[in-house]
């Protein structure tokens, strides 16, 4: 059974850790280098080449400084959603960059 809350670990920002993950669907997060979760995206399919090219644009818009964590999966867009609700009832509020998406939310438990 899958977590609610992503486990995964954080790996340095860079155009040489994207080019080693897979092209394939997932979800995404984004934290600066104190490990504050500044985005929570997915690669979908519409993406050519998956979590490779979403985080691989990260990283060039991004520079230095940042982390990542990543997670495969077929669902992203309800695993997004989700992990978009455990990180505001987690915080009582979205990721900063995750504010603009206004979109509709359900509500999970604290955890």
């Amino acid at each position: 059974m899958m977590a609610v809350r992503m486990s995964k670990p954080w790996h340095a920002l860079s155009q040489e850790a994207a080019a080693a993950l897979p092209a394939q669907l997932g979800v995404y997060e984004i934290a600066d280098a104190n490990g504050k979760t500044v985005a929570i995206r997915y690669a979908g399919g519409r993406t050519l080449f998956g979590l490779r090219q979403k985080v691989s644009e990260e990283a060039e818009a991004r520079g230095p400084g940042f982390q990542f964590r990543v997670e495969v999966n077929q669902q992203y867009q309800s695993r997004w959603r989700e992990l978009l609700m455990a990180y505001q009832a987690d915080h009582n509020g979205l990721p900063a960059e995750n504010k603009q998406d206004n979109m509709p939310l359900g509500v999970i438990s604290p955890g």
